[in-house]
């Protein structure tokens, strides 16, 4: 099969298509068949080498831990699907990645993929989705009526997570960069403060939930924003004692984790129309290079999606 291989840690230039052997099937896996995989920055933190004390690996590596495509072959175990479903997943970080025509994933990280969208949108989905909604739902007990700042929220999670708030009854800011202005409003947002000119700590004050995607600077200066007895869920940083305390706020750190239920929840979610996928760019496998080049960039909206099949 072919499938992206990682020789090392370094540049986008690690990366090359090579033809490697299927993988077997044991247990509760399953085989799938992929038909598409979702680009994402810890993809290239891995491959720079940024997470090797956290996530350490040994080479040659696959990348990518959301796909979505058809089931193929089945594990004795395996109770939940059969060949021919559609499903999507989030592997754990400890498997091979997904960066490839076929890839083994354990059933119970996997569901049904939605019926009303593609699988490329479908793939798009596990990460952006299960980040969001551990780190809303799980760690903040979003609800109706609350008032939440969503970080970045033209950005993968951000996108997500303003539509799940927006699902769950919240009155959502985000921010932004001007030219992402109106892709925000489109998504549910209620108020918008472009970074580059303002300065969110003017504008926002009693609010409930914080979803920090950015860390440093923004993390500390969310605590101002906030009410005494809300809620700061960062992606990237460890709860400050000190700030917690002298703000009189809970602050939890969330890293993803695969999850079926949730999963299926997000998939009823989308069927319903409550949130619908945001994929701005699709590349081919081959061109891998060029898609981490594009998320290491900075600047990207939505999801970055590689496409192995029609």
């Amino acid at each position: 099969m072919n499938a992206i291989i990682m020789s090392g840690y370094g540049g986008a230039d690690q990366l090359s298509l090579r033809d490697v052997p299927e993988p077997a099937v044991e247990n509760h896996e399953i085989l799938l068949e992929v038909h598409a995989a979702g680009v994402n920055p810890v993809d290239w933190k891995i491959r720079e080498g940024y997470l090797k004390d956290f996530l350490p690996y040994t080479f040659p590596l696959i990348l990518g831990w959301e796909a979505a495509g058809i089931v193929r072959r089945v594990g004795e175990a395996v109770t939940l699907f059969k060949p021919g479903d559609p499903i999507f997943v989030l592997n754990e970080f400890t498997r091979p990645g997904c960066y490839a025509e076929f890839v083994t994933v354990d059933e119970r990280n996997a569901a049904i993929k939605p019926g009303n969208i593609n699988f490329v949108e479908a793939a798009s989905l596990p990460l952006v989705g299960l980040t969001a909604w551990q780190a809303l739902v799980d760690a903040a007990n979003i609800s109706e009526g609350k008032r939440v700042l969503i970080h970045a929220g033209a950005g993968g999670v951000g996108s997500f997570a303003i539509q799940l708030a927006k699902a769950r009854g919240a009155w959502v800011a985000t921010t932004c960069s001007a030219a992402n202005i109106a892709f925000v409003k489109e998504l549910g947002a209620d108020e918008v403060i472009d970074y580059t000119k303002e300065d969110f700590t003017a504008r926002l004050k009693e609010m409930d939930i914080v979803l920090d995607t950015m860390a440093g600077k923004v993390y500390r200066d969310s605590f101002k924003v906030m009410r005494r007895g809300g809620v700061i869920v960062s992606l990237l940083e460890e709860p400050d004692q000190e700030l917690t305390a002298a703000y009189g706020v809970r602050a939890e750190h969330v890293l993803v984790k695969p999850n079926s239920r949730q999963l299926a929840e997000i998939g009823r979610l989308i069927e319903s129309g409550s949130i619908q996928p945001v994929v701005k760019q699709v590349f081919p496998l081959e061109e891998v290079r060029e898609a981490h080049n594009r998320s290491q960039s900075g600047h990207t909206v939505g999801k970055i999606m590689l496409k192995m099949k029609e």
